[in-house]
C-alpha cells in the first residue's frame, strides 16, 4: 500500500469513480487522507480549499461518478497518524482477531483502546490495524464502540462490503447484542426503554448524553440473565445505535452499569470494585448479521473478558 506520508505536498485533483460515487465529501476526504484531524478536513471544506467542479460545496455534499475533486494539501508534519505500532498493542490486536475473510475483520476489541484517533489521542484501532495489516489495500470501521467497551468490531476489507453492511445498520438489520452489570435488579421480566437521547458538552469539555424529548429517538432492551444480592446480569439488544445508549437508558430506569463513572452511582461503583471490577461492565457480546458476499447469516460472538467473568464468579459466591 502506497503510504501517503511520503508523497508531495500538493494538489491533488480526483476524478471520482463509479465505486467512490455516493459517499460525503468529508467521509470520502477522512477515508482519503487517513490520520488527518477531521477538524482539518471540515477547515479546508468550509474555507472553499476543497472544491468540487471548480465549485464550493458543504460537508454533507454527495460525490458522484464523474465528479472532479480538488484536494488541498491537509497533512502537515505535526498531524500524520503515528507509522508504528507497539509490539504489545500488535500482540494485542493480533490476539484479538475472532473473523477474517475476503470482505471482513471482525474484532473482539479490549477494553481501553479508542476504535480511531481523535483531537487526545494519535492512534486508534482503525489506525494501528492500517500499520500492522499494510498489505490490505482498503480497511474501514463499520461502526464504533465506546472506548470503556469491549467486544465485536467490525471492519470492512472493501467499500462494497461496507456499504452492504452500513446499510443493514440503518435498516436495523443487524442484531446487537451486548452483556452488562446493572444495579439492582427488577425479576425476571424485560424491559423495552423507547427515550429520546441528546449529546451536550458541559463546561469542562466532556461530552454528556440525556434523556431530552428534543433529542433522537432511541430503543433499548434489556434482558434479565442472571441475578445477585446488588446486582443483576443483563443482556441488552440494541434496535439503535445513540451515543452512550445503553448507558443513558439504564441510569433513567435506575438500574446504572457497574463501573460506569459518568453515568453510574458511586456506592454501587465502591461495591463492584471490592469484587473486583477495574473497568465499565459493558461487552458487546453478539452480533447477527447477513455476510455482505454470499448473503449468507452469520452470527459473531466475542466470549466475556476473563476479568468480567471473574467479577460473576465473586457475585455467585457472594449470593
Amino acid at each position: 500500500m502506497t503510504s501517503r506520508e511520503n508523497q508531495p505536498s500538493a494538489v491533488q485533483f480526483i476524478d471520482i469513480s463509479a465505486s467512490q460515487a455516493g459517499q460525503r465529501i468529508d467521509n470520502f476526504l477522512l477515508t482519503l487522507e487517513k490520520g488527518v484531524p477531521k477538524s482539518r478536513i471540515y477547515r479546508a471544506i468550509r474555507k472553499g480549499e476543497v472544491r468540487v467542479n471548480k465549485g464550493r460545496i458543504k460537508q454533507t455534499y454527495k460525490i458522484q461518478e464523474g465528479d472532479t475533486v480538488r484536494v488541498p494539501p491537509l497533512r502537515t508534519s505535526e498531524n500524520t497518524t503515528p507509522a508504528s505500532v507497539s509490539d504489545r498493542l500488535r500482540l494485542q490486536l493480533i490476539d484479538s482477531i475472532l473473523l477474517e475473510d475476503d470482505d471482513l475483520l471482525v474484532l473482539n476489541k479490549p477494553p481501553g483502546l479508542a476504535v480511531h484517533a481523535g483531537s487526545n489521542i494519535k492512534q486508534g484501532v482503525i489506525e494501528a490495524l492500517r500499520v500492522i495489516r499494510d498489505e490490505l489495500p482498503y480497511l474501514e470501521l463499520v461502526h464504533r464502540l465506546d472506548r470503556d467497551t469491549s467486544g465485536c468490531l467490525l471492519l470492512a476489507k472493501n467499500r462494497n462490503a461496507l456499504l452492504n453492511l452500513q446499510q443493514q445498520m440503518l435498516d436495523h438489520d443487524i442484531n446487537k447484542r451486548y452483556l452488562t452489570l446493572l444495579k439492582g435488579n427488577w425479576g425476571d421480566k424485560e424491559k423495552l426503554i423507547e427515550q429520546p437521547l441528546q449529546k451536550n458538552t458541559v463546561s469542562s469539555g466532556e461530552r454528556m448524553v440525556r434523556v431530552d424529548p428534543e433529542g433522537k429517538y432511541a430503543k433499548t432492551l434489556f434482558i434479565p440473565r442472571q441475578h445477585f444480592s446488588q446486582a443483576q446480569l443483563t443482556e441488552v439488544m440494541l434496535f439503535t445505535g445513540r451515543t452512550h445508549q445503553i448507558r443513558v437508558h439504564a441510569a433513567h430506569m435506575g438500574h446504572p452499569l457497574a463501573g460506569d463513572d459518568k453515568y453510574g452511582q458511586r456506592d454501587f461503583n465502591k461495591e463492584m470494585k471490592t469484587s473486583g471490577l477495574k473497568r465499565l461492565f459493558l461487552h458487546a457480546w453478539k452480533l447477527g448479521i447477513e455476510h455482505p458476499g454470499t448473503g449468507q447469516s452469520l452470527t459473531l460472538e466475542a466470549p466475556l473478558p476473563i476479568e468480567l467473568k471473574r467479577v460473576i464468579d465473586s457475585l455467585e459466591t457472594q449470593s
